[in-house]
């Protein structure tokens, strides 16, 4: 047992570490994180697009004092723990020492790697899924309860995290349904479980009933502009490069659940998995949604692997192969997935990149960078910009500063030395303006080539001038500028109310 903790401590350790040494200093933060570190500093139980968990996360990030070291640690140590629920899986299917080693470097270097290096609600909703999963395996071991309010807690919270999790549930569903495990939907125990998850989950289904459930308007908007682009066959081919290096471990673990005897208990997993992929396929989901499916498969697969491959046909020499295989691979690989060159190197190998599919965009199209690494460039610069601008203003207290999109309004309230308060008419945001009205100046963050107001507009400032814009042409904002319109009439600050009013209606 000691050596197992140990053992276990080491992979936690190991996981934790590289997440940190995969990012070359010449990157920021990703656009998104800094969304959802302002979400910290504006608690509630909804935002327009996720629910409240991850604002939890980043009120304690700020209570700790902040910094990037903080942000980046949240993700690692959920990637971490979620390695540590396939060991607590495979303990409990009797898996040995070589399977729960097996198993642990297949979860650490993997797709993994590279979600864990971004703070976004991505990863504790993996770790959900794999901790859903783990209590539906311990309940069907023996039928004790305890694991139904277990799951029940984990969907709860999941569902204040994600709502991706309720796919889990509807392909769970079911594949119990076609087992002799259907005797659970007899049991009072679910149901109370199951209004137990509904408790948890309320004050964020009242939050969107209040505000007209924004997130649906998310979801149209976001399949409008995004999920357009997916093609339901890259969403498939997707599937298998996540956990490449140790798919034989996966497939192992999906087909172990069919032919192997002592797994016999557990084949409603197959059809879980089919039918939530299915779901997925069908509503041409993006391709990570379905990365939570995949960690406790390798737990089944290292079990039958040692058992079957290792032990009982004394085929030794896949051992040590099983657990290169992901770690040679992943080191090959390193220098294209993970932003561990700055980007005037990693621009130089774009013809790879573009091979394996790492430079389309949400688009459709192909660009020079990944779009992750992109949107974790510019963001210092302009918020040194801003800063710039803003110290020469006379009227600091009534001074807007107003940005395109979240990512931009983000950076600035992120890395700004003089704590400004940007906004904009995008995501959550739009809900946060300052109340220090009537507006005599603003400074406006446009994007790449956009005028700071229209020529009708002009007349009700006594000025417009560019203050500076974003020179990093590897940047996702390259171009973004910024501009300082000074002495605003009255007419400004209702101008800028009644186009927030707008954009609230036609979001709800």
């Amino acid at each position: 047992m000691f050596r197992k903790n140990l053992l276990l401590l080491f992979f936690v350790a190991l996981k934790i570490l590289l997440q940190f040494v995969l990012v070359h200093p010449a990157y920021d933060l990703h656009r998104d994180e800094y969304l959802h570190l302002d979400q910290g500093s504006h608690l509630a139980w909804g935002y327009v697009s996720i629910p409240p968990f991850t604002s939890w996360i980043s009120w304690i990030i700020d209570a700790l004092g902040g910094g990037d070291a903080l942000v980046n640690f949240f993700p690692a140590l959920f990637g971490a723990l979620t390695m540590v629920v396939v060991w607590k899986t495979i303990e409990a299917l009797n898996g040995n020492i070589y399977a729960l080693v097996l198993a642990a470097v297949s979860i650490i270097f993997s797709a993994l790697l590279r979600l864990n290096m971004l703070y976004q609600p991505n990863s504790f909703d993996i770790l959900c899924w794999t901790f859903l999963y783990f209590c539906v395996v311990k309940y069907t071991l023996h039928y004790n309860a305890r694991w139904l309010w277990a799951a029940a807690v984990t969907v709860g919270i999941g569902l204040l995290n994600k709502y991706n999790i309720a796919f889990a549930l509807v392909g769970l569903a079911p594949a119990l349904l076609l087992s002799r495990h259907r005797v659970v939907f007899g049991k009072r125990t679910l149901y109370l479980a199951g209004l137990l998850a509904l408790i948890l989950v309320a004050p964020n289904i009242y939050w969107q009933y209040k505000h007209e459930f924004p997130v649906v308007a998310h979801m149209k908007e976001l399949a409008a502009t995004q999920l357009v682009n997916v093609n339901r066959g890259d969403f498939l081919r997707e599937q298998l490069l996540f956990f490449f290096g140790s798919l034989p471990v996966l497939l192992a673990g999906i087909f172990s659940l069919l032919f192997y005897k002592p797994f016999r208990q557990y084949r409603f997993l197959f059809w879980s998995l089919i039918f939530t992929l299915a779901i997925f396929t069908y509503l041409k989901a993006k391709g990570y949604y379905a990365i939570g499916i995949y960690p406790v498969y390798i737990g089944f697969g290292a079990v039958f692997l040692e058992k079957v491959l290792v032990n009982r046909w004394q085929q030794r020499w896949i051992r040590p192969l099983l657990i290169v295989l992901p770690i040679a691979l992943t080191a090959l690989a390193a220098r294209l997935i993970f932003p561990l060159l700055p980007p005037e190197q990693l621009v130089t190998k774009k013809e790879k990149l573009a091979k394996l599919g790492l430079l389309r965009w949400e688009d459709g199209k192909d660009h020079q960078l990944p779009q992750d690494f992109a949107d974790m460039l510019g963001w210092k610069e302009l918020a040194g910009i801003v800063d710039s601008a803003y110290s020469k203003l006379a009227d600091k207290e009534h001074t807007l500063v107003l940005c395109n999109n979240y990512g931009q309004a983000g950076a600035i309230n992120y890395y700004s030395k003089n704590k400004l308060h940007a906004v904009t008419f995008n995501a959550d945001y739009i809900n946060w303006f300052p109340n220090n009205k009537p507006w005599v100046n603003l400074v406006l963050v446009k994007e790449a080539g956009e005028a700071p107001v229209t020529e009708k507009e002009k007349i009700l400032f006594s000025s417009v001038k560019l203050a500076g814009k974003i020179n990093n042409e590897y940047a996702r904002e390259y171009g973004t500028s910024v501009f300082v319109a000074s002495g605003a009439s009255p007419e400004v600050t209702m101008i800028i109310e009644q186009q927030r009013q707008r954009r609230l209606a036609e979001d709800q």
